[in-house]
């Protein structure tokens, strides 16, 4: 079993994180479920015509990728960079290649798209 299905308001399988129409062409969709402290964060992205999510944490700070909810620095299309500290992470596989946290990468959150709706995967 994946590491992060065990956390606190994780998402199970099937569960709808949002809506295509709801996430930017060049940015993200931050998806928080839970309250508090535990909340279980994630960051859908837009990625060569089809989407990619991450749980919305950098392997080296432990915060989340972004200042503003919605707000992600992505460029050209591929990669993710760390609001906090610049790192950057490849969107298609989710390894940082240029930071403070190299070689470690995102947590992948296994995504499907139905109709508008971006589930996740069973």
């Amino acid at each position: 079993m994946e590491e992060w299905k065990a956390l606190p308001f994780a998402p199970k399988a099937g569960d709808v994180l949002c809506n295509l129409s709801d996430v930017r062409e060049d940015g993200g969709k931050e998806v928080v479920l839970g309250e508090g402290d535990y909340s279980f964060r994630i960051v859908v992205l837009r990625w060569r015509g089809g989407v990619r999510a991450f749980r919305n944490r950098c392997p080296h700070t432990h915060i989340p990728m972004n200042y503003e909810p919605d707000a992600f620095h992505v460029l050209d299309g591929e990669v993710l960079m760390c609001a906090h500290h610049g790192a950057r992470f490849r969107i298609g596989d989710g390894e940082c290649f240029d930071g403070p946290c190299e070689p470690s990468r995102l947590t992948a959150i296994p995504v499907v798209v139905d109709g508008d709706a971006i589930t996740v995967a069973r």
